[in-house]
């Protein structure tokens, strides 16, 4: 049986949203920059929250919200990972989590090496935790992007003590190989550091890519490796508050038990609800049809931009509602985002924020409906012709 795409939500329900994708910018503007989607919540966890409206279970979030044996199953029915389910905490959210394994396996000073572009949070995250950030960039050819191996090899040779992994990658929707990520694995346990993999867009992977979990590439990995990740950017759930962290090996879930109480009572409580039913069984149909709706988006907008922007240059994403595109043969600066705004009255995320590798691109939120990525398009387009 084929499965049907999700549809998204009319732009006038979406507007009386208040979250940033709809209170940053006036109404003219269309706003495809924040990572938000369009589409309703699956099912299960409206009646999750619902529930708990209806009864006041508005507290503090129990030592065990179900979230580890939530989270074992999902990454067993998705992924085919075996996670036993005492390896899984929970915080806040996932840049929380990364920062408060940083504080613990690198002294301050100490360098961590950042594969731009990338999601621009974590050069801040690895400020915060007290770290510098060595930047090596990912190898780019006509094919896509790719782990810069021999880079990562002469940062850590040169004496970074971590490596921030951001698997599927954000923004070019990147998801790295198995060998990639085992050869990665074999340089951090070579030099003694660690590998802490930000896996939140993993449930988003297009076929006929596959999602390979650092943690289950080998026991280098695991020996070496922290994957953090949510329910979040599958579910639209950012807001609820709720990223959990997996430690490869006992010394990683030793560390992560060490940390104070204080980081898992970060968790929001409706963000544990929430995630505990994103995670069931009961909305594996809901990821499912979204899964074809973004398939169906990243190829229209393949077309669109054959059509009004065709000298962009755009590759499908592996994984993600998230589009990186290069519009710099229209010269409109380093960063077009801000005169596409301002001319075309369409909101896109700035590339030169994920790195100076983003200077003339885009960032493009394809998680919408196809009328709302056609609008944009086209008045992006309408602004190259002037």
């Amino acid at each position: 049986m084929s499965v049907v795409p999700l549809q998204a939500l009319p732009l006038d329900r979406l507007r009386q949203r208040t979250s940033t994708k709809w209170r940053s910018y006036p109404d003219d503007v269309l706003p495809l920059f924040v990572a938000e989607t369009d589409y309703p919540l699956a099912p299960a966890i409206t009646d999750a929250l619902t529930r708990a409206v209806l009864l006041g279970d508005t507290g503090y979030t129990p030592p065990d919200p179900g979230l580890g044996d939530a989270f074992s199953g999902f990454a067993r029915r998705r992924f085919g990972w075996t996670v036993d389910p005492a390896s899984v905490s929970s915080t806040c959210d996932v840049m929380m989590g990364v920062v408060e394994i940083l504080r613990r396996v690198i002294a301050p000073g100490e360098r961590v090496v950042v594969m731009p572009p990338v999601y621009p949070p974590f050069y801040d995250c690895v400020e915060e935790a007290g770290g510098v950030v060595e930047r090596v960039p990912l190898a780019v050819s006509d094919q896509g992007w790719r782990i810069d191996l021999d880079g990562v090899g002469r940062a850590l040779e040169e004496g970074a003590r971590a490596v921030l992994l951001c698997n599927p990658q954000n923004p070019t929707g990147t998801v790295h190989s198995r060998d990639d990520l085992a050869a990665l694995a074999s340089l951090a346990a070579r030099h003694g550091v660690a590998v802490i993999s930000d896996e939140i867009h993993a449930p988003l992977t297009h076929a006929p890519a596959r999602f390979t979990p650092f943690l289950s590439v080998s026991e280098e990995a695991a020996s070496v490796g922290y994957c953090v990740t949510s329910a979040s950017k599958t579910f639209n759930l950012a807001g609820l508050k709720c990223a959990l962290m997996i430690g490869g090996a006992e010394p990683q879930r030793s560390l992560l038990r060490a940390l104070p109480p204080e980081v898992g009572w970060r968790t929001g409580l409706f963000g544990a609800l929430a995630g505990v039913a994103a995670m069931s069984p009961e909305s594996d149909p809901w990821l499912d049809s979204l899964l074809v709706a973004l398939d169906d988006q990243r190829r229209l907008l393949t077309d669109l931009l054959a059509t009004h922007l065709p000298d962009a240059r755009y590759l499908e994403p592996d994984a993600g509602y998230l589009a990186w595109v290069d519009v710099s043969a229209y010269g409109w600066g380093d960063n077009p985002a801000t005169r596409i705004r301002r001319d075309a009255r369409v909101a896109l995320h700035h590339g030169p924020l994920f790195g100076a590798e983003g200077r003339g691109h885009v960032r493009i939120n394809i998680g919408c409906a196809p009328e709302i990525l056609a609008e944009a398009v086209e008045r992006v387009g309408t602004l190259a012709r002037r």
